[in-house]
């Protein structure tokens, strides 16, 4: 199975988002939950980290 379709198939109703496509080309994303605001960054490792 290839990461495309890794993407694109779920086997529940989880989604499943492209980290590259929500953090852009800065590699920084804003997410808001209950009117706090969140960073999502990939770093140089390529590691995903979530901070208030």
């Amino acid at each position: 199975m290839t990461l495309h379709s890794q993407l694109t198939t779920q086997v529940d109703s989880t989604p499943i988002h492209n980290a590259d496509l929500l953090t852009g080309d800065n590699g920084l994303a804003r997410i808001v939950l209950n009117d706090q605001i969140y960073t999502l960054r990939i770093t140089r490792a390529g590691k995903l980290i979530l901070t208030k």
